[in-house]
């Protein structure tokens, strides 16, 4: 098991030891989100943009991490297992150095989970809308 995915799953399962749910304690805040969204846009986009920093986000979900062609992705991530689903980006988003080491977005990260909550809700349905 990669050290992403034995995070990933120790994240799943002290959520549940705690009582805790998988489901969203509230319903995601598209605005909220695509506000959130600004932190993001300098590197990624959200159609076929080419030309960021960062891979475009576009149907992203359900892709598997380093692997959109024509972007140079760093080892780690090319290695990490990961495929994005709304848990995965919540835990990268939280602290990408921590969730995947050795990448290269240089992002401290979103501690507050409704901001996170928010931000990939918005990604979500934006990516999947866009040219």
């Amino acid at each position: 098991m990669t050290s992403a995915r034995a995070w990933q799953f120790g994240l799943v399962a002290a959520a549940l030891v705690a009582g805790g749910s998988l489901a969203p304690t509230r319903a995601a805040d598209l605005e909220r989100g695509k506000a959130s969204f600004d932190k993001c846009a300098a590197c990624h986009g959200l159609g076929g943009e080419a030309d960021l920093d960062g891979p475009t986000l576009k149907d992203v979900m359900g892709r598997q991490a380093g692997s959109l062609e024509g972007y140079r992705y760093s080892a780690a991530m090319k290695r990490s297992g990961v495929t994005w689903t709304t848990m995965t980006l919540d835990a990268y988003i939280t602290d990408p150095q921590e969730f995947i080491k050795g990448n290269r977005m240089a992002f401290a990260g979103i501690a507050d989970q409704a901001e996170r909550a928010d931000l990939i809700a918005y990604i979500e349905q934006a990516s999947k809308a866009a040219p």
